[in-house]
C-alpha cells in the first residue's frame, strides 16, 4: 500500500472511530475496533482520546407517582426541564506486532461500553433517576494469518477479550421525606445501586485485500460476554430505618448486598474501503449490534440466592435497571482524499438506529465527521478530527417490561431534536 493511501486511511479510521462515540447506542461508547491490525508495518502503535459534548435536553418533565414524593421535593417542586447527559471522554490504545510475514498480532485496551446521566436531584423525575453511570475496560488480543490468493490474500482473524464493567445508579426513593424533620437532619432519602462484574469474550473474522489498490472487506464476529454473577450494593441509609416500621420495607436504613446476571451484546460489523482515483479512498461500514440482550437487569439480595433465581418476576427482586434496548444497527459511509505528501483529508456522513423503546433517550443520531492526517515522515502520523451530529426527537414513558411490572412509572417528558459533537485526537507510530 503507498504511503498517500495509508495517510489518507488513517483520517478515514479516526472518523469511524469518532462516529462510533458519538452516536452511542445501547451502552456503547466507543465499542470494538480492530483496524490497527491490518496496518502493512512490521510494528505499529496508536493512541487517541475522543472528547464528546451531547446536548440531550429533557422537556415538559411530569411526576407521575405522587405515593413516594411529587416532585423532588415531595411537595410538588423541582424543575421540569433539565440537562441529561455530561460531556464524556473515550480513550483507547493499540498495539500491532508483525510475527512473521503472514501472522500478525495485536493488543488493545478500550472502553466499549459505558453511559452517564445527570439529571440532578433538583427535577420532578428524581424518583427515576438522579444519576447513571456505567463504564467498561475491556483488555483485547487479536491475531490473523494471511493466506496468498492469485490477487490479493485472504486473512483469517480471531481473538479474546477479557472485560470489566462496574457502575452506579442514584434515585429518590423517598421524596416525602422533605416533608418531615428527618430532612432537617441530613436524610436525602435517595437510594444507590453500586455494581461491578466481568467476563470474556471471543471474535472471529475474515477479510479479503488487495494492497495495491487499497481494497479491503472484512467481516467480523464478536460474541456475547457473559458477565457471570454482577456482585453489588443497594445502600438504602438515606432513609431512616424507623420509617421501615414492623411490617415496612425491612432493607431501609442499611446497605444490602445484592446480585444479578447479565451478558453484554454480541454484533456483527461489516467495513469495506476502496481506492477509487488516485490519492482518492473510499470506505464505509455496517454494524450491528445485539443490544436486544439487556432488557431488565434485576437484582435480588445475596442472601436470597439459595431460595430462587434472581429475574424480573423473581419475589425476591429488589431492584433493577431497566433498559428494554432493542438492537442497534449503524451504516457510515465516507471518502478521503490525499492533498500533499503530507497532508490528507476525510469526510464521512453515518446513521445511528436508535436502540431506545421509550425508556432511554437514545434515538437516532445522524453524524457528519471530518478530520486531517499530518504526516512529517514514514513512521509517525497525526490525526486530527471532529464531528457535529443531531440526537434525534422521542419521549420516555410507562413501558411494558417482563415480570409483569411496568416500567418507567415514576416520570414522563419529551425530548426534542439535540445536537452532538466530538473532537478527537491520536498518534500513531510505526516501523
Amino acid at each position: 500500500m503507498s504511503r498517500a493511501i495509508s495517510t489518507i486511511l488513517g483520517g478515514a479510521l479516526l472518523l469511524t472511530s469518532v462516529a462510533s462515540a458519538a452516536q452511542a447506542g445501547g451502552l456503547e461508547r466507543n465499542g470494538y475496533n480492530w483496524d490497527l491490525l491490518f496496518d502493512q508495518e512490521h510494528f505499529a502503535s496508536e493512541a487517541g482520546v475522543i472528547y464528546v459534548m451531547p446536548d440531550r435536553k429533557i422537556k415538559n418533565a411530569v411526576d407521575t407517582n405522587p405515593l413516594n414524593g411529587t416532585g423532588s421535593d415531595g411537595i410538588g417542586g423541582g424543575a421540569t426541564s433539565v440537562d441529561e447527559t455530561p460531556n464524556y471522554t473515550v480513550p483507547r490504545f493499540g498495539a500491532k506486532v508483525g510475527l512473521t510475514p503472514e501472522a500478525d498480532c495485536l493488543a488493545t485496551y478500550s472502553q466499549p461500553w459505558g453511559v452517564h446521566t445527570n439529571p440532578g436531584y433538583d427535577w420532578v423525575g428524581a424518583n427515576e433517576n438522579i444519576e447513571t453511570k456505567i463504564k467498561s475496560n475491556d483488555y483485547g488480543l487479536t491475531c490473523s494469518y494471511k493466506f496468498d490468493m492469485t490477487k490479493g490474500y485472504v486473512r483469517a482473524i480471531g481473538g479474546v477479550s477479557y472485560q470489566e464493567v462496574s457502575g452506579f445508579k442514584r434515585r429518590l426513593v423517598n421524596g416525602l421525606l422533605a416533608q418531615t424533620p428527618f430532612a432537617a437532619a441530613g436524610f436525602d432519602g435517595t437510594g444507590l445501586l453500586d455494581l461491578e462484574a466481568d467476563g470474556v469474550g471471543w471474535r472471529v473474522g475474515a477479510s479479503y485485500e488487495i494492497p495495491e489498490i487499497a481494497f479491503r472487506a472484512s467481516l467480523i464476529y464478536n460474541a456475547e460476554i457473559d458477565l457471570g454473577q454482577i456482585n453489588g450494593t443497594v445502600d438504602l441509609t438515606e432513609i431512616p430505618a424507623i420509617l421501615a416500621g414492623p411490617t415496612g420495607n425491612p432493607f431501609v436504613g442499611q446497605v444490602t448486598d445484592v446480585y444479578g446476571t447479565a451478558t453484554m451484546p454480541q454484533s456483527v460489523e461489516f467495513k469495506w474501503q476502496t481506492g477509487i482515483a488516485p490519492d482518492w479512498l473510499a470506505f464505509g461500514t455496517v454494524k450491528w449490534v445485539d443490544w436486544s440482550v439487556l432488557q431488565v437487569v434485576a437484582f435480588c439480595p445475596t442472601v436470597t440466592k439459595s431460595l430462587g433465581s434472581c429475574g424480573p418476576s423473581s419475589p425476591f427482586r429488589l431492584t433493577s435497571l431497566d433498559l428494554m434496548f432493542q438492537d442497534g444497527w449503524t451504516v457510515s459511509a465516507g471518502i478521503g482524499h490525499k492533498f500533499n505528501e503530507q497532508w490528507s483529508g476525510s469526510a464521512q456522513i453515518s446513521w445511528d438506529r436508535g436502540t431506545s423503546t421509550g425508556l432511554t433517550t437514545q434515538t437516532d443520531t445522524y453524524l457528519l465527521s471530518g478530520g486531517v492526517a499530518y504526516t512529517p515522515n514514514k513512521n509517525v502520523e497525526l490525526r486530527v478530527g471532529g464531528a457535529v451530529g443531531v440526537l434525534t426527537a422521542g419521549s420516555f414513558g410507562p413501558t411494558d417490561c417482563p415480570g409483569n411490572q411496568p416500567c418507567g412509572t415514576e416520570v414522563t417528558y419529551d425530548f426534542g431534536d439535540d445536537f452532538v459533537s466530538a473532537l478527537s485526537i491520536s498518534g500513531k507510530v510505526k516501523f
